[in-house]
């Protein structure tokens, strides 16, 4: 049963954060719009040296923008930016290299870095587990199909703005001990993979590469999968992908909480978070733009037993100028339903209606985030939380 249970609301925010930060507001102030601010290694040994990566910064504002310093957590860490002017709608970047020379044992290294006109510093992360012995592919790669291991079934690929595309790519591995051909049908329209190499060579691992189109059809939380084929044969996985330790508190659900990708079955899914792209509006735009604000972010339920449907509901105002527009409303709890999504007009206030379903879920405390996304270059994306208790 998919659980939206967590006993500890750390433990549910640190879940969400480790997932490619999908959820994450990273439209900074209106100015500045950073790409997946946390980025994770996964399970690096430290026989592979330094690692690296580059975080992307979007210029979202009228006016050019700098990126002035960033400082990093720990010495271990080197990091290099953009110097020049970054132009509205132009991207600058901040590059990160870990030694990964500390020791084996997972590390989370943080960047402060600080941007012309953004009040605040913006906080990015690097992540990961060192390891001192490499493992064996079968568990590295927990997730089986057939011959070809995959660590999940769920990519969680970052925000895509709408007019734009997103790229990126996750390791698979060839689990067997002779080269093994991989291809894929039944693939959702704006989705396109390849894999290299292809055919993957015995015992190694090779890239499946992901290209994600966005339309604006779709909004917020969006799915697009596709079956594998290993060998041109359609094969179910085996395994559910998810580390043991993990299987017994309910967490890991708050990832996959679907039933049509991973074990079971012969597919794979890429999640991306649609948002709209503010990068034309003019200043006189942006200042006139609906501005979108929760009466209380949190909506308790207090105590219920098992099998109470909830009734949430958040009151939303506009405080801005013009007609505000809810693209979509997206949780990671599949016992959560919606009622129809509202245009706010100025001044204006609605109330969004949603049903938690309880039964059959663990006794304990729960929190199930909400996320609704918005016309609102001051806040695209704003988030409700349903709290409460089951006995």
């Amino acid at each position: 049963m998919y659980f939206c249970i967590m006993k500890r609301i750390i433990s549910v925010i640190a879940a969400l954060l480790s997932a490619a930060c999908l959820f994450a507001q990273t439209s900074v102030e209106g100015i500045v719009e950073v790409d997946a601010p946390i980025h994770d290694f996964g399970e690096v040994f430290i026989s592979d040296g330094a690692v690296s990566h580059s975080f992307n910064f979007k210029n979202i504002s009228s006016k050019d923008i700098i990126i002035y310093s960033v400082l990093s957590s720990c010495s271990c860490t080197g990091v290099s930016w953009t110097k020049d002017d970054i132009k509205p709608g132009e991207s600058g970047s901040v590059s990160a290299t870990y030694s990964n020379d500390e020791g084996p044992y997972p590390f989370d290294k943080t960047l402060t870095v600080y941007i012309s006109d953004v009040s605040r510093p913006v906080i990015l992360h690097l992540r990961g587990t060192s390891l001192e012995k490499p493992r064996p592919l079968k568990e590295l790669y927990p997730l089986h199909y057939d011959a070809i291991g995959l660590k999940e079934a769920a990519i969680r690929t970052g925000n895509l703005t709408q007019g734009e595309q997103k790229n990126g790519y996750v390791k698979v591995a060839n689990l067997s001990a002779k080269p093994v051909k991989l291809s894929f049908k039944n693939v959702s329209e704006g989705l396109s993979l390849s894999v290299e190499p292809n055919p993957v060579p015995a015992g190694k691992t090779a890239d499946l590469h992901y290209n994600i189109t966005s339309d604006r059809s779709h909004w917020g939380s969006c799915w697009y999968l596709a079956t594998l084929l290993v060998d041109g044969r359609e094969v179910k996985a085996a395994g559910s992908g998810i580390p043991e330790e993990e299987i017994a508190g309910g967490e890991h659900f708050l990832r996959n909480s679907r039933t049509d990708i991973g074990g079971g079955t012969a597919n794979i899914g890429f999640q991306a978070m649609l948002k709209e792209n503010f990068s034309s509006l003019s200043a006189e735009q942006r200042k006139a733009a609906p501005a979108p604000y929760l009466d209380g972010s949190n909506f308790s339920f207090g105590r219920v037993k098992a099998g109470k449907t909830v009734r949430a509901v958040f009151t939303l105002t506009n405080r801005g100028k013009t007609p505000l527009r809810i693209y979509s409303i997206d949780s990671e709890c599949s016992r959560l339903t919606f009622g129809d999504l509202p245009t706010v007009q100025p001044g204006g206030k609605a109330d969004i209606v949603m049903d938690f379903d309880t039964r059959g879920l663990p006794k304990g405390e729960v929190t199930v985030v909400v996320n609704m996304t918005t016309n609102s270059p001051l806040r695209p994306l704003v988030n409700g939380y349903i709290v409460g208790f089951i006995n």
